[in-house]
């Protein structure tokens, strides 16, 4: 009887009877997630987003702590191919050369992510307050496909529906103990091979690949019991690499499997793969190495002089790790730390790197952006979304505010001084999926959040040249308002630069009052949807000095979602229409003719009367609760100079950033 190939749904898009409609558009949010949550030791349901019910995939769960520190616990992975449901769910350990085992009531794919069952009560995935990591990879053409087999013993191919050729491949026989995790990677070729559960260098092999490449349709295996058994049942993932078929235009990568050299060095290389990655698994094959994994949700900041950066070894069960830096830039990633397992001298490294998300451009106000007050939970700030940027601030006494992003971990700068970053601590964290915490949290201390999204609002951290430089983003449209702090300078300001400014070469500061100067601070290139020219380094060194270290705030108009503008006072009342559905619940105005300072409204504090609040950023003052003159209304706000007049008089000109 011939030997019969199994395995899961291919992906809709592209194959069968929808070859010929045209291919729904892509996006990485929608086939990969990092989901953080707290074990509950009873049933839990984890909405990420990604249908495993229907479109299939792979669910890796690790522990990362328990309540009374460290836990070790292995790296659980399941699977819809093998089975993933409430009747049986398959495990693996890719810590341990351990068979498959069937668990019931367990574990289930579900439409939009998976829910844990009632025997899954355990340290292993949802242990009462443990802190767990979930990465759930959907199966999607040119992205990532789970393959099933059972072995014959001879060299023979196996058909996948990737839809490319695999940039890697990891196979573990899943009926008998004993056997390991073979890893095929397009960096080292298909006569050698690694192995997940152990720190080895790569090794030739020809019984592994039988020494032939894959293809957009097949991999070769040999006939090695690891691989390849005579009744022995197996498992694949697939990996892709740079195939496209993401974004609108079906033309963007989203995985990349690659390799470099390391030098040893801090900083270390920069590595180039074409976007920002939200994970990473490294690998050195060299010599003997952890098999490194990093993801943004736990910690990945773009910062050489803090130890946030958090990280798991997928061949062993050791808790959560820190202290390696590694760093994303807008175009790839960076290794920092001198003796870090990813940067030895000359040593020869692996990867493979998964976009950042959302690729969607956002069309409600509310899912990138919220202002709350701080509360003693564990969140602190809840935003309903993980948040990217975060400025907070007490709301009734003399206070800086702080602003914070995840891409500078637990680094901080104060909007209303000059002073270079400072360590917030490590409660200073962004590893939750509805918001942030901040040490200093109270009733009375607000924050406003803000979510990273095509168009709307993108973090950028880079290094000053000292001379013509190009800044590369991720915003995806022209940038219309661009804040810039020096990180490393404590003498130099803030650089706020908008469309509604003079020209290029004009710009204000964000911690003062002054009106829009011509003085060159390093604006006056061009700006893109893809990058923006630092011209000169100007006389402070205030965007672009010479290793200095830097990072900008960048947003635009999304419709109905947020606006960049600017109007003319008129010395009375006016509505500033900004093209919402409803009214705005955020409005940060600034005067540049004149002197003015930076006021802030939300509607957390309240936006619905004249007398409702306004704050500074530029200033330490407690919030005025009778001089507000800023009103939410539909289509966006109001401004009315009758108490306060700072914000309409007549012919002066403001610039504002309103979200609906």
């Amino acid at each position: 009887m011939p030997l019969v190939q199994t395995r899961g749904a291919a992906s809709a898009q592209g194959f069968g009877e929808f070859a010929q409609a045209a291919p729904a558009a892509n996006y990485i949010e929608d086939v990969f997630s990092t989901y953080l949550y707290t074990g509950n030791g009873s049933t839990q349901t984890i909405t990420n987003g990604i249908d495993l019910a229907g479109k299939g995939g792979l669910v890796w769960i690790k522990n990362r702590f328990n309540t009374g520190g460290t836990y070790t616990a292995s790296h659980n992975l399941y699977d819809t191919v093998r089975g993933m449901n409430y009747t049986a769910a398959q495990r693996l350990l890719t810590d341990t050369t351990d068979a498959q085992v069937s668990q019931s009531n367990f574990i289930r794919a579900d439409a939009t992510g998976f829910s844990l069952g009632t025997s899954a009560t355990g340290a292993m995935v949802n242990g009462t307050s443990n802190s767990y990591c979930s990465w759930t990879f959907r199966e999607q053409a040119k992205f990532f496909d789970v393959v099933t087999w059972t072995g014959n013993g001879s060299n023979r191919t196996i058909a996948h529906n990737l839809g490319s050729v695999p940039g890697c491949i990891i196979v573990k026989r899943t009926d008998a103990a004993g056997y390991g995790w073979p890893v095929y990677h397009r960096s080292i070729g298909a006569s050698q091979a690694l192995e997940l559960q152990i720190t080895n260098a790569a090794f030739a092999s020809t019984t592994y690949w039988n020494s032939t490449a894959p293809t957009s349709a097949v991999f070769s295996i040999g006939t090695d019991s690891y691989v390849n058994a005579s009744g022995g049942t197996y498992v694949a993932y697939l990996f892709a690499h740079d195939a496209g078929g993401f974004g609108t235009a079906g033309t963007d990568n989203v995985i990349s499997c690659g390799s470099y050299t390391g030098n040893g060095t801090d900083p270390g290389p920069i590595i180039n793969i074409g976007f920002e990655p939200q994970w990473l698994m490294v690998k050195n094959i060299t010599a003997a190495a952890d098999w490194i994994m990093y993801d943004v949700m736990r910690g990945m900041p773009s910062s050489t002089n803090t130890g946030a950066t958090k990280f798991f070894r997928a061949n062993l069960a050791n808790a959560e790790a820190g202290g390696f830096t590694i760093s994303p830039t807008a175009t790839g990633f960076q290794l920092n730390n001198v003796g870090s397992p990813a940067n030895f001298l000359n040593d020869q490294y692996i990867y493979i790197a998964i976009r950042r998300g959302p690729m969607k451009t956002p069309t409600s106000g509310t899912s990138v952006h919220n202002a709350a007050f701080g509360s003693s939970t564990t969140v602190g700030y809840t935003a309903g979304f993980p948040v990217d940027l975060a400025m907070t601030r007490d709301k009734v006494t003399t206070s800086f505010t702080w602003a914070t992003s995840k891409l500078t971990g637990q680094m901080e700068v104060y909007t209303n001084s000059t002073s270079a970053e400072s360590d917030g601590g490590t409660n200073t964290r962004f590893d939750f999926m509805t918001g942030w915490h901040f040490p200093n949290q109270t009733a009375d201390r607000i924050s406003w959040m803000f979510k990273r999204a095509p168009g709307f609002m993108d973090v950028v951290c880079y290094t000053g040249t000292g001379s013509t430089t190009t800044i590369t983003h991720n915003l995806g449209v022209t940038p219309e308002l661009v804040i810039t702090k020096s990180r490393t300078n404590g003498s130099l300001g803030w650089v706020v630069w908008t469309t509604s400014l003079t020209s290029t070469s004009y710009w204000i500061r964000l911690d003062d009052t002054m009106a829009q100067a011509n003085s060159p601070v390093g604006y006056g290139g061009t700006f893109s949807a893809s990058n923006y020219t630092i011209a000169n380094t100007g006389p402070y060194d205030a965007l672009n000095g010479s290793g200095q270290n830097y990072v900008a705030y960048l947003f635009a108009t999304v419709a109905g979602v947020s606006k960049v503008g600017s109007y003319t006072g008129n010395g009375g009342t006016q509505a500033i229409a900004c093209g919402f559905t409803g009214g705005a619940r955020f409005v940060l105005i600034k005067r540049t003719d004149s002197t003015g300072d930076w006021y802030v409204y939300d509607t957390a504090r309240g936006m619905t009367l004249l007398t409702d609040p306004y704050l500074r950023l530029n200033s330490t003052a407690a919030e005025t609760a009778t001089l507000g003159s800023v009103t939410t209304t539909t289509g966006g706000f109001t401004v009315d100079a009758t108490i306060l007049a700072a914000i309409n008089t007549n012919t002066a000109s403001y610039i504002f950033l309103a979200i609906a």
